[in-house]
C-alpha cells in the first residue's frame, strides 16, 4: 500500500518540529550551562585543578602592661611534599630521611600518596630550623617545597608560665591564655596556590596567587613583668628555703581588679611542656587550689561585724583565757593560757580564735554566711582564667553554732587565692568587689591600634568607706603590733593578716601539715597593691608571720620602689619585741666635731673613722637612711674653715 504524498510530509514535518524542539532545548541547556551555571562551574573546575602551599599566620603577641613581649614568635619552616611532581621517590626519602631524623620508609610514603595535594612530612619535618631549611632549599628537590611556619618563643623563659599557658604544633591554643582567647591569637592562615594539572604541572597560561596570612591579634595583660619577676624570685628561694610541697602568690590592684602578678610552685616551662607532668602545667593553684583559709578569712568577720555596727575596735573588750567552749567542742586560741583582757583591736593584732567565734556569735549565721558569700565566696570571681574553682561553703540549714565560730576565724570552709585577693581587696578599697582579670587590651599587630579594652567590673558593694577605712586601720595594727610584724616596711604603711590552716589528709585534720599565708597591702590608708602569698607544708616552724609574712614583705617593698610610691613619716610605730633590732634614722653628722660626734650619738651606732683632721666632711650612709640600731656609720675626717663648721 503506497503511502500518500501528504503523510509523507505530515510525517517530515513532525519530525522537523521534534528536531527543532531537541534543538531548541539543547540550546537552552547549553546557555543555562554556558551563562547560569559558568561561574559555579569554573570554581569547581579550578578547586579541583588548584593547589595550595600554606603559609602558617602569626598568633598574636602576648605583652605586659607596658608593651613588653612576654610571648611572641619565631620562624620555624616546615616541609612539604606535592607527591605527582616527585620524580625519583626513592632517593628523595633517602635524602630526606638523614636530614629531618625520620624513617626512610615514613618518608616514601607520605611523598608517594596517589593524590596531587601537598602534604607534610611528619614530624621531623614540621617547624625546622631556618638553617636546615636552607639546605633542603639548596637541594632543589622537584615536588618538595619549603613553606614558611612559625612556633611560639618566651623571652622570659619560664615567667608567667601558668598564666600564659602554651600552644600546640598546629599552633592551637591549649592551656592558660593562649587556649582562653586562642580565637583571637590564632589569625588566618594564608597559602600560595596554583592551577595543576594531573601530573602536578604548572598548567600553561595560569600564574601562581598568593594569599598573605592574617596575622592574630596582639593582646596586652595587666600582668606587669617587673613585679611577676619580684613574686616569682621570692616564691623560688621560699621553695628552697622550706622545701615546701608547693607555694603560690597573687598580687592585685585593689581599686580595679587588675590582676599585676600570679605565680605558683612548682611551675614549668611552657616551651618544653612535654618535659613536665599534666598535674604541673594544668593546675595554676592561685585559681585552682581550695583550702580552708585560717586567719586570712577573720578579715571577712571583721568586716560584717564593723559593718553591723557589732563592736568598737577601741572601747569593746573580750577576755581571752585560752580558749572557748561553743556546742560541747573546746576552741582554743593559739597562745597558751590566752590573752587575757583585750580591746577587739588586740583581738585582731593577737588574731585571737575566741575573740571571732565571740564576733561571730554577734553576727548570727544568716548575717555571717550573708556577708562571705556578698564578699564573693561560694562562687567563681570569673577571673578570665581556665580552671577556676568554687570553693566550698557550709549550707546554711547545716550551720550550728560549732560550724558558725569555726568559720568565724576560717576553719570549716575551702576558699581559693584568688577569691581571698578579691574579697580582702574589697574590704580595704571602700568596699566594692571587683572582678579580677588579666585580659587588659587587644591591638591589632600592624597599625597598634586598640581594637577592644577591657574595663574594671565592679560586682557589688559589699561594706561602706567608713567600714572599710576602720578595716584598713586595724590591719596596719596587725602589721605594726601584732602578728604580722615580719611584713613591716620601714617607710611605708601596710596592712595585712597572717593565716595559718591545718591541712586535711584522708578526711581528718593534720598535726604536722599546714597551709601558711599572709595577705598585705600598701599604702595602708590608700591601697595600690595587694599581696597574697601562701606555702603548702613548709618544713619547720609552720606559721603564717615566720614564713609567708616575710616574703609578702620582701614583695611589696620591691614592688613600691618599682610602682615609685614614695616612703612616708606617718606611718605607725612598730613594737619590737626581745631580741628584735628597731630602725633608726641616720643622722647629719657633717661638721660636727669629734667630741661632739660621741656626746651626740646615744649609742645608737658605731662609728668607723677615716682621714685625718678633727671635723667630718662626709659620712655614710647618707643623713636620713634608715638603718638598724647599732649599724656602723663610716665617717672621713678633715680640717674645715671655720665658717663652714657646723653648730650644735
Amino acid at each position: 500500500m503506497k503511502v500518500s504524498k501528504v503523510s509523507q510530509r505530515r510525517r517530515l514535518l513532525w519530525s522537523l518540529l521534534l528536531l527543532l524542539l531537541l534543538f531548541s532545548a539543547l540550546i537552552v541547556r547549553l546557555g543555562y550551562v554556558q551563562i547560569g551555571k559558568g561561574a559555579e562551574l569554573s570554581a569547581k573546575a579550578e578547586e579541583l585543578w588548584r593547589r595550595a602551599i600554606p603559609f602558617s599566620a602569626k598568633r598574636g603577641e602576648i605583652l605586659d602592661r607596658n608593651g613588653t613581649a612576654l610571648v611572641t614568635n619565631i620562624t620555624t619552616p616546615t616541609i612539604w611534599a606535592i607527591p605527582a611532581q616527585i620524580q625519583n621517590p626513592d632517593e628523595t626519602a633517602k635524602t630526606l630521611s638523614g636530614m629531618l631524623g625520620v624513617g626512610e620508609a615514613d618518608v616514601k610514603k607520605a611523598i608517594t600518596k596517589r593524590k596531587s595535594m601537598v602534604e607534610q612530612i611528619k614530624p621531623g619535618g614540621r617547624k625546622i630550623t631556618m638553617e636546615l631549611a636552607q639546605e633542603i632549599r639548596d637541594l632543589k628537590l622537584p615536588g618538595i617545597v619549603v613553606a614558611e611556619d612559625n612556633k611560639r618563643y618566651y623571652p622570659y623563659g619560664d615567667l608567667a608560665a601558668h598564666i600564659l599557658g602554651f600552644a600546640g604544633i598546629d599552633n592551637q591554643g591549649l592551656t592558660g591564655l593562649e587556649a582562653k582567647h586562642d580565637d583571637k591569637l590564632k589569625g588566618f592562615n594564608g597559602n600560595i596556590s596554583y592551577l595543576s594539572d594531573a601530573g602536578g604541572r604548572l598548567m600553561p597560561g595560569s600564574t601562581e596567587t598568593y594569599k598573605e596570612p592574617r596575622n592574630g591579634l596582639n593582646l596586652e595583660l595587666t600582668i606587669d613583668k617587673s613585679i611577676q619577676s619580684i613574686m616569682e624570685r621570692e616564691l623560688d628561694q621560699a621553695m628552697v628555703k622550706y622545701q615546701a610541697n608547693g607555694a603560690w602568690s597573687i598580687a592585685m590592684n585593689p581599686k580595679t581588679g587588675e590582676i599585676l602578678a600570679m605565680a605558683s610552685r612548682p611551675s614549668y616551662s611552657p616551651a618544653n611542656y612535654q618535659e613536665f607532668s599534666p598535674e604541673t602545667y594544668n593546675r595554676n593553684l592561685p585559681i585552682w587550689m581550695t583550702y580552708e583559709p585560717g586567719s586570712t578569712f577573720k578579715i571577712i568577720t571583721l568586716a560584717a561585724a564593723l559593718e553591723e555596727g557589732k563592736v568598737d575596735l577601741k572601747h569593746d573588750h573580750f577576755f581571752d583565757s585560752g580558749a572557748v567552749e561553743v556546742g560541747g567542742a573546746r576552741l582554743r586560741c593559739w597562745k597558751r593560757g590566752g590573752h587575757g583582757s583585750q580591746t577587739y583591736l588586740e583581738v585582731v593584732q593577737n588574731s585571737c580564735n575566741p575573740g571571732f567565734v565571740a564576733l561571730g556569735q554577734k553576727l548570727g549565721k544568716e548575717s555571717l554566711f550573708q556577708y562571705i558569700r556578698d564578699f564573693g565566696f561560694g562562687s567563681k570571681t570569673g577571673i578570665d582564667l581556665n580552671g577556676e574553682e568554687n570553693g566550698i561553703l557550709f549550707k546554711l540549714d547545716n550551720v550550728g553554732p560549732v560550724e558558725l565560730a569555726t568559720t568565724a576565724f576560717g576553719q570549716g570552709v575551702s576558699v581559693t587565692p584568688i577569691q581571698q585577693v578579691a574579697a580582702v581587696s574589697a574590704a580595704i578599697n571602700g568596699g566594692k568587689l571587683y572582678k579580677p582579670y588579666v585580659a587588659k587590651a587587644w591591638i591589632h599587630p600592624e597599625t597598634g591600634e586598640v581594637v577592644e579594652e577591657v574595663k574594671p567590673q565592679m560586682v557589688r558593694q559589699v561594706i561602706s568607706e567608713e567600714t572599710s577605712k576602720q578595716v584598713r586601720e586595724a590591719l596596719e595594727s596587725v602589721v605594726a603590733k601584732g602578728t604580722g610584724r615580719p611584713a613591716f616596711i620601714d617607710g611605708y604603711r601596710v596592712g595585712g593578716k597572717t593565716g595559718t590552716a591545718q591541712k586535711v589528709v584522708n578526711g581528718r585534720y593534720s598535726s604536722t601539715e599546714h597551709i601558711v599565708s599572709f595577705i598585705g597591702f600598701a599604702p595602708a590608708d590608700d591601697p595600690e597593691i595587694v599581696v597574697y602569698t601562701a606555702v603548702d607544708n613548709p618544713k619547720g616552724i609552720q606559721f603564717g608571720g615566720v614564713v609567708a609574712a616575710p616574703i609578702v614583705q620582701n614583695i611589696l617593698e620591691d614592688a613600691l620602689h618599682y610602682m615609685n610610691i614614695p616612703p612616708r613619716k606617718d606611718q605607725l610605730p612598730r613594737d619590737y619585741k626581745y631580741g628584735e633590732v628597731p630602725t633608726v634614722t641616720v643622722p647629719d653628722l657633717v661638721g660636727a666635731t669629734v667630741q661632739e660626734l660621741y656626746e651626740d650619738l646615744n649609742m645608737n651606732f658605731n662609728l668607723a673613722k677615716s682621714g685625718t683632721g678633727n671635723t667630718v666632711i662626709s659620712q655614710a650612709p647618707k643623713p636620713g637612711s634608715r638603718v638598724e640600731r647599732g649599724s656602723t656609720i663610716r665617717i672621713y675626717m678633715g680640717e674645715a674653715p671655720d665658717e663652714a663648721k657646723h653648730e650644735h
